[in-house]
């Protein structure tokens, strides 16, 4: 894991803005590096959320220039390790009995929620980022809607409407979902 945690820093270390001293810190103190990017669906082990969102980095480039998008390398950044920034603190290690391969039950750890910040998903990460740095409208877009067609069917035309303005935005929910059912990052 560290090897991820290395790349994502030094990418990190690259944005030219006002407050990401402070948002490093943040994510330096937090669970970012060490928590699961769900409960039991993809990622849901230790430090898959860095690893989910370093995979989407990886393939949100790659979509970005076979579709010769132009995207500063400051919003591929942002857009892609911070998209989900919402899930840090956000998931407990809770324990359950089951049986073990001799029929004989045993404490099991899983992961369980504890949402502190009842905010939503992608509006809760645009959030959390503006606490510390500013983001552009592309990248807000983006980040706001990387969960697609997840979202509640009454929110499909401005999501539509997202998607047609901001083409990072469909193409960040894309590679989250590559990451997410291609590699279960």
């Amino acid at each position: 894991m560290s090897e991820i945690k290395d790349k994502i820093k030094e990418l990190l270390n690259k944005v030219n803005r006002t407050g990401m001293k402070e948002l490093m810190e943040f994510l330096e103190k937090s669970d970012y590096y060490e928590a699961p990017a769900s409960t039991k669906y993809h990622g849901a082990y230790k430090s898959g959320l860095a690893e989910h969102s370093y995979k989407v980095y990886e393939i949100l480039k790659e979509k970005i220039e076979s579709h010769k998008l132009e995207v500063s390398e400051d919003t591929l950044i942002i857009s892609t390790l911070l998209h989900d920034i919402c899930k840090v603190n956000f998931y407990k290690v809770d324990y359950r009995n089951v049986k073990n391969a001799k029929g004989e039950w045993e404490k099991a750890p899983y992961y369980t929620i504890e949402d502190t910040i009842p905010y939503g998903h992608g509006e809760k990460s645009v959030m959390m980022l503006t606490e510390y740095i500013k983001l552009t409208n592309e990248e807000k877009y983006a980040i706001r809607w990387h969960m697609g067609f997840s979202e509640p069917k009454e929110l499909y035309v401005p999501l539509g409407q997202a998607f047609k303005k901001y083409p990072l935005a469909l193409l960040l929910h894309e590679a989250d979902l590559e990451a997410t059912y291609f590699y279960n990052i």
